[in-house]
């Protein structure tokens, strides 16, 4: 086996010394160790050469360990240690613990298989207990017939009211039968006693072109168009046709207009489409993409223009109402203000010591941005520092929203959290922590003033990673529903026009629809993949889906 020599260890050291940015160190080590004089060609040293030498020291020791003294097999029982005891403890020490942890493992193994046998034993159980039951039913119904034969035949008074009794408890078994079916022992529903109802395939067109995920999708405010936004370097601008789903595709298939997203950099890794949004009068649609560009297209698919400063991944960007100007976040720490009609950008922001993540308008001129920095800046055109910064948040903020009159600014953040802020207060007015998990999205329902609902309350909906969706009344500043009904994080809500239903989207595959006026499961579509967003057109009569198995669905509603 060959070895490395001093000067060779010695140079690599310089070499990490130099790239991790201690110069001073470097250069005095290099002085001392007389790197200046070495025959060693630098250029055909890889960068973090010390690194990859260390792990791959690490990983013959994490071998070596593995297989002395060992009579298990190798691929079911491998065990990765810490590097510190790698590097710390010999080669007997280390296969000592190995084994110990294979001990531990199979001992786990045993108790998680007595436990699945007593699962099994108790299906068996539950299963028996209903086939019991059917069998009861079976008898019940012979036991009907017979006796309907002998009131036939004799015609007796008795019989029948006999009869009506039996026939109220076979009903009855049956409406038991079917209250336990699809319940698990010790599950609790938050179904409504009339069962949601499966939107079926007939009411569901899915739009298929796109060649990865679609991570984001939005109806246009004024005509049946929606736009979709893909990892596959796209977007697209597909008409749907008017009426039912599937009635209505075949008289008429939807067009598609593909957005192609040409890489401003011919070395950029990727050029995702990561956000997108239409402005007003839905003439125009701007897109955000991993290459840091903006581009805003017509509703043919023509690029309008093309808005080149920031040095990151857009994250966010939303038209103002007005739509002269256009709003960016990016992951370079900084907001810009685009005009649009003059294709440059008006001022830059940059506030936030990281990324920051969402940015929405207030109105016309001034709007909040959020960051991982746990901050939020309320900031305004023209002025070159934040005219209000809300501090509060422990952790990222990852979505920020205005109410519609924008008078109140409520945000979630991955502290499990969410707050409603005002202009008049430092402090937020509510702190809102039933949630157990990060909350990923809010958002505002277009009820109470300055909607075209302003008789029904304002309410709050926020979607966290502990699977449930949950509904907050601003104005007390209390919980009103916890939505509880998907079997993962939920990565989108989306409220009906009417503001009588939520659509919610997750990466179980599964959207459901709410009624909430009684926070029950009025609707459900189980996908091909997992949902990243759900949108509902003008209408209220359409809902869309964009899926990580590279489609977008567009789903009939009607109650």
């Amino acid at each position: 086996m060959s070895t490395i020599t001093s000067v060779e260890l010695n140079y690599i050291v310089f070499r990490y010394l130099h790239e991790s940015g201690f110069i001073h160190t470097a250069f005095s080590f290099g002085n001392e160790a007389g790197i200046s004089k070495s025959s060693i060609d630098g250029t055909l040293v890889p960068i973090g050469a010390l690194i990859r030498l260390v792990q791959k020291g690490l990983q013959y020791l994490e071998m070596e360990a593995n297989l002395s003294n060992c009579d298990m097999s190798l691929d079911e029982d491998f065990s990765f240690l810490q590097p510190l005891d790698l590097i710390t403890k010999d080669v007997q020490e280390l296969g000592k613990m190995v084994n110990n942890k294979r001990k531990k493992l199979h001992k786990d193994r045993n108790k998680e298989s007595e436990k699945e046998h007593e699962r099994g034993r108790g299906w068996v159980k539950e299963k028996g207990r209903h086939e019991k039951a059917n069998k009861e039913c079976e008898k019940d119904r012979d036991r009907t017939q017979d006796l309907k034969e002998l009131e036939q035949k004799h015609g007796n008074q008795s019989i029948k009211e006999l009869v009506t009794d039996q026939e109220h408890m076979v009903t009855s078994m049956h409406e038991q039968d079917k209250a336990l079916e699809g319940l698990e022992p010790m599950d609790i529903s938050t179904v409504s006693t009339s069962q949601p109802c499966e939107i079926r395939s007939s009411d569901v067109i899915v739009l298929e072109g796109h060649t990865s995920e679609v991570c984001a999708c939005a109806w246009s405010p004024t005509g049946s168009l929606i736009a979709s936004g893909s990892g596959d370097s796209t977007a697209r601008i597909w008409s749907i046709p008017e009426g039912r789903c599937k009635s209505a595709l075949l008289n008429d298939p939807p067009n598609v207009f593909v957005l192609k997203h040409v890489r401003a950099k011919p070395n950029r890794q990727s050029n995702d489409v990561t956000t997108l949004d239409w402005n007003g009068e839905g003439t125009l649609l701007a897109t955000g993409s991993y290459d840091g560009q903006a581009r805003i297209w017509t509703t043919n698919g023509e690029l309008r223009s093309t808005l080149s400063k920031h040095k990151g991944p857009i994250f966010s960007l939303k038209w103002n109402k007005k739509g002269d100007y256009l709003l960016t976040g990016s992951c370079d720490r900084s907001a810009i203000v685009w005009d649009v009609k003059a294709v440059r950008w008006k001022q830059q922001f940059e506030f936030h010591s990281g990324w920051t993540l969402d940015v929405d308008w207030r109105n016309n001129v001034s709007f909040a941005t959020s960051s991982i920095d746990t901050k939020i800046h309320v900031c305004k055109i023209g002025e070159n520092l934040p005219i209000k910064t809300f501090v509060g948040h422990q952790s990222e903020v990852n979505c920020i929203k205005w109410d519609p009159t924008g008078s109140l600014l409520a945000s979630c953040s991955d502290d499990m959290t969410a707050k409603i802020w005002s202009m008049k207060h430092d402090k937020y007015l509510h702190d809102f922590r039933e949630h157990s998990k990060e909350i990923y999205t809010i958002r505002w329902s277009p009820t109470g003033p300055g909607t075209n609902n302003p008789n029904k309350n304002l309410v709050l909906a926020s979607a966290s990673f502990d699977s449930t969706v949950k509904l907050w009344d601003v104005e007390l500043g209390k919980l009103v529903y916890s939505l509880n009904g998907h079997r993962g994080h939920v990565y989108s809500v989306a409220f009906s026009p009417n503001g009588e239903y939520l659509a919610s989207g997750s990466p179980d595959k599964s959207m459901l629809i709410w009624s909430l006026k009684e926070g029950k499961i009025v609707k459900t579509y189980s996908g091909n993949g997992g949902i990243f967003e759900v949108c509902w057109n003008k209408e209220g009569d359409k809902i869309a889906a964009c899926l990580s198995n590279n489609t977008v669905c567009v789903l009939d509603f009607r109650m």
